[in-house]
């Protein structure tokens, strides 16, 4: 069994989407032996986040769906965001997820030093120009920064309909190598 463990976080507002379907693409392509662990974060939603940085507090005890997530989170060895570019960012369900990073900060569960050294990917789909993705990309390579993370870069399809995604022979042919590097990279 490998020591590696995926952690993909889908954040789609409609499941089976185009993103999905990429990611999914792209996964067939794991070794065997690698484990995958599939979240639709709309089906498992957080309250809105409150920061209580500055005096307003600490951050309170986890609910279930946040200890859900935190202990997905924790468990991985790579963790990848799998987002449509919703108005050039990332689904809400993601960033909602990426807030609660900072409350987890606040807790005694060492979250900084646990995330160093894993590694964070991204797929996505658009339905324009690469640009549109600049903001997307610029969120996840940024919180891999911040947290020590290995950046392994986002795999970007293009589409619009239902199943748009995989006419894009780029984004398919480029789905069969994305994760060629997991088989490299040690945590």
């Amino acid at each position: 069994m490998s020591d590696r463990s995926f952690l993909f976080l889908v954040g789609a507002a409609r499941a089976g989407g185009n993103t999905e379907m990429l990611a999914r693409l792209a996964a067939k392509e794991l070794p065997k032996d690698v484990e995958q662990r599939w979240i639709r974060l709309p089906e498992v939603p957080l309250p809105p986040f409150e920061d209580r940085r500055h005096g307003a507090g600490s951050h309170p005890e986890p609910g279930e769906n946040e200890q859900l997530l935190m202990d997905a989170t924790f468990a991985a060895t790579d963790i990848v965001i799998v987002s449509p570019v919703y108005w050039y960012s990332v689904a809400a369900s993601v960033k909602l997820y990426l807030d609660y990073w900072s409350g987890w900060m606040r807790l005694p569960v060492e979250f900084k030093p646990r995330m160093r050294g894993k590694t964070l990917w991204g797929v996505s789909v658009l339905s324009e120009t690469p640009r549109e993705a600049q903001p997307l990309i610029g969120t996840l390579e940024l919180c891999a920064e911040y947290l020590g993370m290995n950046w392994a870069g986002v795999l970007l399809g293009n589409g619009s309909r239902p199943g748009d995604v995989l006419l894009d022979d780029d984004a398919t042919a480029a789905a069969r190598t994305f994760f060629a590097g997991a088989q490299l990279v040690t945590a």
